[in-house]
């Protein structure tokens, strides 16, 4: 699996804390940046991955900002991506489960780095459940045709 990753300046830490989480898991990854913590625009990081994971070159990816609102806004207006915003496990195993989300967006504002790691540790172990939920994420690929 290779993971497309980034973050603002408000999800630099937290960027740094997943990033050293996918190498202990020994997962490919690419980071996106930002390269410090001076202020950036938001958008203009979360474009690479949403971009990567929709053209096939990344399978999943993560994006982190001070509340990860902005970042999965920005990431879903690419043709192709679901990213869910997700602050809990729960949440984090039922969007790969039932909406097939190819990115989360996580805020370093909003949760730890501890959370944080195990949110990322089980949304990378899920797997999309196909089935009643493959019609409704074929419905918002409808949707996005449209």
């Amino acid at each position: 699996m290779k993971i497309a990753i980034s973050s603002d300046h408000g999800g630099n830490n937290l960027r740094q804390e997943i990033m050293q989480l996918l190498e202990e898991l020994g997962l490919s990854y690419e980071d996106f940046g930002p390269k410090n913590d001076d202020s950036v625009d938001f958008p203009d990081f979360a474009m690479p991955v949403a971009e990567g994971v929709a053209n096939g070159h990344f399978d999943r990816g993560i994006l982190i900002c001070g509340t990860g609102i902005g970042m999965s806004i920005a990431a879903n207006k690419v043709k192709g991506i679901r990213c869910a915003l997700v602050h809990d496990v729960f949440s984090a195993k039922a969007t790969r489960n039932h909406n097939d989300s190819n990115i989360i967006a996580m805020g370093e504002r909003v949760i730890g780095a501890g959370h944080a790691r195990e949110i990322v540790s089980t949304w990378l172990a899920q797997d999309f459940e196909g089935g009643r939920h493959k019609r409704r994420v074929e419905k918002i690929t409808e949707i996005e045709n449209a």
